[in-house]
């Protein structure tokens, strides 16, 4: 069972309950991005389970009707265990998705696993004509080179300033480093992309800097963020930009609880007061 605080941020070890999340997220004008917590398998077993609980939650969410899609990290369903591995099962999440009409967004790990799930994202972006997207990581300095060779594909791009801890020959290091590059990435993107442009981020200062790019470019764009962070200014964005909550859901929540709360100081202080007022 997951603990009150961690449900802030997990919506449920099932993904019915993960859903019933996802109902009360579209109520107030959000959608969702459901994600089942798990990574780094080594086993093709384990990452063929998760790929089946992928398929079924595709399923699932045509079934329920709610305004949901789905994201897969790649060492889940098998890079770990090798590309063939990862590939085979990709394709049988974005096939799934293809014929419940469910769009699959494939998360971005360090920066080892780049080139493979870019290349993974450029098939299949060509083979269902852009019904998937890549997250990319502004923190790396050869993302706004990828950038370039993105925008040439149809598909969805997600920006996030990148949370994995980089070696410094091949990452921007420090906050304002980071910044600069995540401006970069979101000019260059609003300029160039043609089928619009996630922003993952909940700095109030990239959000207004992304919507003056969309003002200036006319670029189709989305927002998208965290369960349990800036919750009121999900909603509140939502009447002006389609907003996205990003979902995890599972039994393997207490690594992701953890990392949440460690990113994060203002999450810390959040789960220190809901502690103290229990």
């Amino acid at each position: 069972m997951i603990p009150p605080i961690a449900s802030n941020f997990v919506a449920g070890e099932d993904a019915a309950t993960a859903i019933d999340h996802i109902r009360d997220c579209n109520a107030d004008g959000v959608a969702g991005i459901l994600n089942l917590l798990g990574e780094h398998y080594e086993t093709r077993a384990d990452a063929d389970a998760d790929t089946r609980a992928y398929v079924d939650l595709i399923h699932d969410l045509d079934e329920a009707g709610v305004d949901a899609c789905v994201s897969v990290k790649p060492s889940q369903i098998g890079l770990d265990v090798g590309e063939e591995a990862f590939r085979e099962n990709l394709a049988s999440i974005v096939d799934a998705g293809q014929k419940r009409d469910c769009f699959v967004w494939i998360d971005m790990e360090d920066h080892t696993t780049t080139d493979v799930t870019l290349d993974a994202f450029e098939h299949h972006a060509r083979e269902t004509d852009g019904d998937v997207g890549v997250c990319v990581q502004a923190n790396l300095k050869r993302t706004r080179d990828d950038l370039e060779r993105l925008a040439e594909l149809p598909g969805k791009v997600r920006l996030v300033k990148g949370a994995y801890d980089e070696p410094k020959d091949i990452a921007h290091k420090g906050g304002e480093a980071v910044d600069e590059a995540y401006r970069d990435c979101i000019e260059f993107a609003f300029r160039a992309f043609d089928d619009g442009v996630a922003v993952g981020s909940h700095d109030p200062a990239m959000l207004e800097y992304a919507a003056e790019m969309h003002d200036e470019y006319g670029t189709p764009y989305e927002v998208q963020m965290l369960m349990g962070v800036r919750e009121s200014a999900q909603r509140d964005l939502a009447g002006d930009v389609p907003v996205y909550q990003y979902v995890p859901y599972g039994n393997k929540w207490f690594s992701y609880f953890y990392r949440r709360i460690r990113e994060r100081k203002s999450n810390a202080l959040f789960a220190l007061r809901a502690i103290v007022g229990r």
